[in-house]
Protein backbone atom coordinates (compact mmCIF):
# COMPACT_ATOMS: atom_id res chain seq x y z
CA UNK A 1 0.00 0.00 0.00
CA UNK A 2 1.55 3.33 -1.08
CA UNK A 3 1.46 6.26 1.29
CA UNK A 4 -1.47 8.12 -0.26
CA UNK A 5 -3.57 5.12 -0.13
CA UNK A 6 -1.92 4.45 3.87
CA UNK A 7 -3.27 8.12 4.30
CA UNK A 8 -6.60 7.70 3.27
CA UNK A 9 -7.52 4.04 5.07
CA UNK A 10 -6.20 5.65 8.33
CA UNK A 11 -8.04 9.08 7.44
CA UNK A 12 -11.31 7.24 6.63
CA UNK A 13 -10.76 4.18 9.91
CA UNK A 14 -10.19 7.74 12.06
CA UNK A 15 -13.68 9.40 10.90
CA UNK A 16 -15.79 5.98 11.19
CA UNK A 17 -14.41 5.41 14.97
CA UNK A 18 -14.82 9.15 15.76
CA UNK A 19 -18.27 9.23 14.47
CA UNK A 20 -19.48 6.23 16.12
CA UNK A 21 -17.80 6.94 19.44
CA UNK A 22 -19.71 9.83 19.88
CA UNK A 23 -22.88 7.90 18.66
CA UNK A 24 -22.09 5.97 21.49
CA UNK A 25 -22.69 8.74 24.26
CA UNK A 26 -26.22 9.93 22.34
CA UNK A 27 -29.14 9.26 24.45
CA UNK A 28 -31.77 8.00 21.57
CA UNK A 29 -29.05 5.33 20.67
CA UNK A 30 -28.80 3.06 24.19
CA UNK A 31 -29.88 -0.22 23.03
CA UNK A 32 -26.99 -0.01 20.15
CA UNK A 33 -24.23 1.07 22.17
CA UNK A 34 -22.31 -2.38 22.94
CA UNK A 35 -22.59 -2.54 18.70
CA UNK A 36 -21.79 1.10 18.05
CA UNK A 37 -18.45 0.39 21.03
CA UNK A 38 -17.77 -3.08 18.79
CA UNK A 39 -17.88 -0.56 15.15
CA UNK A 40 -15.98 2.00 16.98
CA UNK A 41 -13.07 0.45 18.46
CA UNK A 42 -12.39 -2.05 15.55
CA UNK A 43 -12.64 0.51 13.14
CA UNK A 44 -10.15 2.95 15.39
CA UNK A 45 -7.77 -0.17 16.03
CA UNK A 46 -7.38 -0.99 11.72
CA UNK A 47 -6.55 2.92 11.65
CA UNK A 48 -3.66 2.27 14.39
CA UNK A 49 -2.22 -0.33 12.55
CA UNK A 50 -2.48 1.08 9.05
CA UNK A 51 -1.04 4.36 10.66
CA UNK A 52 1.86 2.58 12.62
CA UNK A 53 2.95 1.11 9.58
CA UNK A 54 3.06 4.11 7.73
CA UNK A 55 5.04 6.24 10.79
CA UNK A 56 7.43 2.79 10.27
CA UNK A 57 8.12 3.11 6.39
CA UNK A 58 8.38 7.17 6.78
CA UNK A 59 10.24 7.74 9.58
CA UNK A 60 12.82 5.21 9.62
CA UNK A 61 14.92 4.80 7.67
CA UNK A 62 18.35 3.02 6.75
CA UNK A 63 20.46 5.93 7.11
CA UNK A 64 18.97 7.72 9.92
CA UNK A 65 15.37 9.36 10.94
CA UNK A 66 12.99 11.52 8.36
CA UNK A 67 12.05 14.20 11.02
CA UNK A 68 10.34 15.93 8.62
CA UNK A 69 7.46 18.50 9.95
CA UNK A 70 4.71 16.19 8.28
CA UNK A 71 6.34 13.07 10.25
CA UNK A 72 6.05 14.54 13.27
CA UNK A 73 2.44 16.00 13.06
CA UNK A 74 2.12 12.37 11.83
CA UNK A 75 3.82 10.71 14.97
CA UNK A 76 1.72 13.06 16.97
CA UNK A 77 -1.98 11.93 15.34
CA UNK A 78 -0.79 8.15 15.85
CA UNK A 79 -0.49 8.78 19.39
CA UNK A 80 -3.91 11.26 19.89
CA UNK A 81 -5.41 8.05 17.82
CA UNK A 82 -4.07 5.45 20.84
CA UNK A 83 -5.17 7.56 23.75
CA UNK A 84 -8.84 8.09 22.24
CA UNK A 85 -8.77 4.04 21.63
CA UNK A 86 -7.45 3.14 25.36
CA UNK A 87 -10.01 5.85 27.05
CA UNK A 88 -13.11 4.80 25.41
CA UNK A 89 -12.97 1.49 27.36
CA UNK A 90 -13.59 3.70 30.00
CA UNK A 91 -17.77 4.55 29.22
CA UNK A 92 -17.66 8.30 30.00
CA UNK A 93 -14.96 9.05 27.65
CA UNK A 94 -15.99 7.90 24.57
CA UNK A 95 -17.46 11.32 23.40
CA UNK A 96 -13.57 12.58 24.82
CA UNK A 97 -12.81 9.97 22.41
CA UNK A 98 -14.16 10.96 19.53
CA UNK A 99 -13.17 14.35 20.12
CA UNK A 100 -9.64 13.43 20.17
CA UNK A 101 -10.04 11.08 17.46
CA UNK A 102 -11.21 14.06 14.99
CA UNK A 103 -7.66 15.74 15.86
CA UNK A 104 -6.40 12.99 14.92
CA UNK A 105 -7.91 12.84 11.50
CA UNK A 106 -6.58 16.45 11.20
CA UNK A 107 -3.52 15.05 11.79
CA UNK A 108 -3.96 12.37 8.91
CA UNK A 109 -4.58 15.49 6.83
CA UNK A 110 -1.19 16.90 6.99
CA UNK A 111 1.42 14.16 5.12
CA UNK A 112 -1.72 14.11 2.23
CA UNK A 113 -1.62 17.51 1.64
CA UNK A 114 2.16 17.07 1.52
CA UNK A 115 1.80 14.13 -0.71
CA UNK A 116 -0.25 15.87 -2.93
CA UNK A 117 2.17 19.17 -2.97
CA UNK A 118 5.13 17.27 -3.29
CA UNK A 119 4.58 13.76 -4.84
CA UNK A 120 6.02 12.46 -1.37
CA UNK A 121 6.62 13.35 2.00
CA UNK A 122 9.78 15.98 2.19
CA UNK A 123 12.43 13.85 3.65
CA UNK A 124 15.12 15.28 6.64
CA UNK A 125 17.30 12.57 7.19
CA UNK A 126 19.18 12.87 10.05
CA UNK A 127 22.25 10.47 10.82
CA UNK A 128 21.87 9.95 14.78
CA UNK A 129 23.26 7.77 17.29
CA UNK A 130 21.26 5.21 18.87
CA UNK A 131 21.31 7.79 21.96
CA UNK A 132 20.07 10.90 19.96
CA UNK A 133 17.50 8.80 18.67
CA UNK A 134 16.24 7.30 22.02
CA UNK A 135 16.48 11.61 22.93
CA UNK A 136 14.42 12.59 19.78
CA UNK A 137 11.68 9.67 19.69
CA UNK A 138 11.31 10.48 23.38
CA UNK A 139 10.89 14.55 22.70
CA UNK A 140 8.17 13.43 19.99
CA UNK A 141 6.31 10.98 22.39
CA UNK A 142 6.02 13.85 25.18
CA UNK A 143 4.90 16.11 22.58
CA UNK A 144 2.40 14.45 21.48
CA UNK A 145 1.04 13.03 25.12
CA UNK A 146 1.29 16.85 26.48
CA UNK A 147 -0.74 17.54 23.26
CA UNK A 148 -3.29 15.18 23.85
CA UNK A 149 -3.44 17.04 27.39
CA UNK A 150 -4.13 20.23 25.89
CA UNK A 151 -7.45 19.01 24.20
CA UNK A 152 -8.25 17.07 27.15
CA UNK A 153 -7.78 20.51 29.13
CA UNK A 154 -10.28 22.74 26.35
CA UNK A 155 -12.82 19.62 27.14
CA UNK A 156 -12.93 20.63 30.42
CA UNK A 157 -12.55 24.15 30.00
CA UNK A 158 -16.27 23.81 27.90
CA UNK A 159 -17.40 21.49 30.54
CA UNK A 160 -16.75 24.03 32.91
CA UNK A 161 -18.22 26.67 31.10
CA UNK A 162 -21.38 25.08 30.04
CA UNK A 163 -21.72 24.03 33.86
CA UNK A 164 -21.42 27.94 35.18
CA UNK A 165 -23.76 28.79 32.58
CA UNK A 166 -26.42 26.09 33.63
CA UNK A 167 -26.78 24.35 30.48
CA UNK A 168 -28.45 21.01 30.32
CA UNK A 169 -28.87 19.16 27.05
CA UNK A 170 -27.99 15.81 25.16
CA UNK A 171 -24.74 17.64 24.05
CA UNK A 172 -23.84 16.92 28.15
CA UNK A 173 -24.22 13.51 27.22
CA UNK A 174 -20.68 13.84 25.08
CA UNK A 175 -18.50 14.94 28.15
CA UNK A 176 -17.32 12.92 31.00
CA UNK A 177 -18.17 13.89 34.61
CA UNK A 178 -15.84 17.19 35.05
CA UNK A 179 -13.87 15.26 37.70
CA UNK A 180 -13.15 12.49 35.25
CA UNK A 181 -11.33 14.60 32.60
CA UNK A 182 -9.56 16.71 35.11
CA UNK A 183 -8.03 13.42 36.36
CA UNK A 184 -7.45 11.92 33.24
CA UNK A 185 -5.66 15.57 32.36
CA UNK A 186 -3.41 15.74 35.41
CA UNK A 187 -2.58 12.04 34.85
CA UNK A 188 -1.53 12.61 31.12
CA UNK A 189 0.71 16.15 32.36
CA UNK A 190 2.62 13.95 35.41
CA UNK A 191 3.75 11.18 32.79
CA UNK A 192 4.41 14.08 30.11
CA UNK A 193 5.97 15.76 32.20
CA UNK A 194 8.26 12.94 33.68
CA UNK A 195 9.08 11.92 29.98
CA UNK A 196 9.81 15.49 29.03
CA UNK A 197 12.49 15.91 31.93
CA UNK A 198 14.22 13.11 30.78
CA UNK A 199 14.35 13.77 27.15
CA UNK A 200 15.50 17.68 27.89
CA UNK A 201 17.89 16.63 30.35
CA UNK A 202 19.50 13.68 28.01
CA UNK A 203 19.62 16.28 25.47
CA UNK A 204 21.70 18.36 27.39
CA UNK A 205 23.85 15.39 28.06
CA UNK A 206 24.18 14.28 25.04
CA UNK A 207 24.06 17.49 22.44
CA UNK A 208 27.84 18.94 22.62
CA UNK A 209 27.99 22.06 20.91
CA UNK A 210 23.77 23.92 20.58
CA UNK A 211 23.66 25.48 17.83
CA UNK A 212 21.82 29.17 17.25
CA UNK A 213 18.68 27.27 16.53
CA UNK A 214 18.05 25.22 18.99
CA UNK A 215 18.87 28.14 21.89
CA UNK A 216 14.97 29.38 21.53
CA UNK A 217 14.09 25.63 21.17
CA UNK A 218 15.92 24.78 24.23
CA UNK A 219 14.73 28.17 26.62
CA UNK A 220 10.92 27.44 25.25
CA UNK A 221 10.89 23.60 26.54
CA UNK A 222 12.79 24.52 29.67
CA UNK A 223 10.30 26.72 30.49
CA UNK A 224 7.28 24.74 30.10
CA UNK A 225 9.22 21.76 31.74
CA UNK A 226 8.87 24.51 35.10
CA UNK A 227 5.51 25.70 34.25
CA UNK A 228 4.20 21.60 33.85
CA UNK A 229 5.99 20.91 37.03
CA UNK A 230 4.50 24.03 38.99
CA UNK A 231 1.42 23.10 38.16
CA UNK A 232 1.77 19.13 39.40
CA UNK A 233 3.48 20.64 42.64
CA UNK A 234 0.35 22.47 42.87
CA UNK A 235 -2.19 19.77 42.26
CA UNK A 236 -0.68 17.45 44.85
CA UNK A 237 0.24 20.22 47.67
CA UNK A 238 -2.54 22.48 47.55
CA UNK A 239 -5.25 20.74 45.53
CA UNK A 240 -5.42 22.92 42.23
CA UNK A 241 -8.24 22.42 39.83
CA UNK A 242 -10.91 24.30 37.88
CA UNK A 243 -9.85 27.32 35.78
CA UNK A 244 -6.73 28.22 37.29
CA UNK A 245 -4.98 24.47 36.50
CA UNK A 246 -6.29 24.15 33.36
CA UNK A 247 -5.08 27.90 32.04
CA UNK A 248 -1.54 27.13 34.01
CA UNK A 249 -1.58 23.76 31.87
CA UNK A 250 -2.33 25.07 28.38
CA UNK A 251 -0.44 28.52 28.77
CA UNK A 252 2.64 25.05 29.65
CA UNK A 253 1.80 24.00 26.58
CA UNK A 254 1.41 27.06 24.83
CA UNK A 255 5.13 27.66 25.38
CA UNK A 256 6.10 23.73 24.46
CA UNK A 257 4.47 24.23 21.31
CA UNK A 258 5.69 27.08 20.00
CA UNK A 259 9.23 25.47 21.56
CA UNK A 260 9.67 23.22 18.54
CA UNK A 261 6.66 23.62 15.77
CA UNK A 262 7.09 27.14 15.68
CA UNK A 263 10.72 27.13 15.71
CA UNK A 264 10.27 24.89 12.98
CA UNK A 265 7.92 26.48 10.87
CA UNK A 266 9.77 29.59 11.01
CA UNK A 267 12.70 28.05 9.75
CA UNK A 268 11.64 25.66 7.47
CA UNK A 269 8.51 27.49 5.96
CA UNK A 270 9.77 31.61 6.40
CA UNK A 271 13.13 31.84 6.10
CA UNK A 272 13.61 28.70 3.90
CA UNK A 273 16.39 27.38 6.65
CA UNK A 274 17.05 23.82 7.19
CA UNK A 275 15.75 22.92 10.26
CA UNK A 276 18.84 21.30 13.17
Amino acid sequence: MNGLNSYMVILSTYLISSITYISCQWPTSEKYKNLLFGVASTSGIIGLSVHLNALITDITRLDGLSLSLTNTISLIGFQLALIAIIASFNKSLRGFAGGILFIAICSALVPIWGLNQWGETPNEIKDLSWQMKGHVLSSLFAYGLLCAGAIIAVFALIQDKRLRRGKISSINSLFAPLETTENLLFGIASFGFSILFLALFSGVILIDDISTQQIPITIFSFTALVMFGVLIYGRKFYGWRGRLAIYLYLSAFLMLAISYFGTRFMLEYILGQSWG
